[in-house]
């Protein structure tokens, strides 16, 4: 017995399957960027309360129509705006992503200097003497856990 997937429509078009795919994806991607666009949409439109504008948090539709009754503006051209905003606040993003690049690149270089510098001259003397570096190593563990348990006893 075959199972049949109710969900499925066969009427249903691919392209519009995808459209509203895209619109959840976004509804999704602006919910969880929500409080970082907040700032810029409070510069676009500053005449909306901010508590206004947090109560639709999680619903790109909710946001659109108070904004669109709010100005005046229909919900079309709100899109629009809010569109604009979204693209260069990712813009934005990208931007400073592609500036710490080479920071990061330049900090992984200086790490593996350091690997590569004291890595010899702390493996020397425990090779030499292993039995001293335990001891030294145990003895720092028990001082650690004497000084952090010292506060519990109080």
């Amino acid at each position: 017995m075959e199972s049949v997937n109710s969900s499925s429509s066969p009427s249903a078009n691919p392209a519009e399957t995808e459209e509203v795919f895209a619109e959840k994806l976004s509804d999704k991607w602006f919910s969880e960027q929500f409080d970082n666009l907040l700032p810029k949409i409070q510069e676009r439109w500053p005449d909306l309360a901010k508590q206004t504008l947090e109560a639709t948090k999680g619903s790109l539709d909710d946001l659109i129509s108070v904004i669109s009754s709010h100005s005046g503006n229909n919900s079309f051209g709100v899109k629009e705006q809010l569109e604009e905003l979204f693209h260069s606040a990712s813009d934005t993003t990208r931007g400073l992503a592609e500036s710490l690049e080479p920071l990061e690149k330049q900090l992984e270089e200086l790490l593996d200097e350091l690997n590569t510098a004291l890595r010899p001259r702390i493996e020397k003397p425990v090779r030499k003497r292993p039995l001293l570096a335990i001891g030294i190593a145990a003895g720092i563990g028990v001082l650690f856990g004497l000084l952090l348990s010292g506060g519990r006893r109080n």
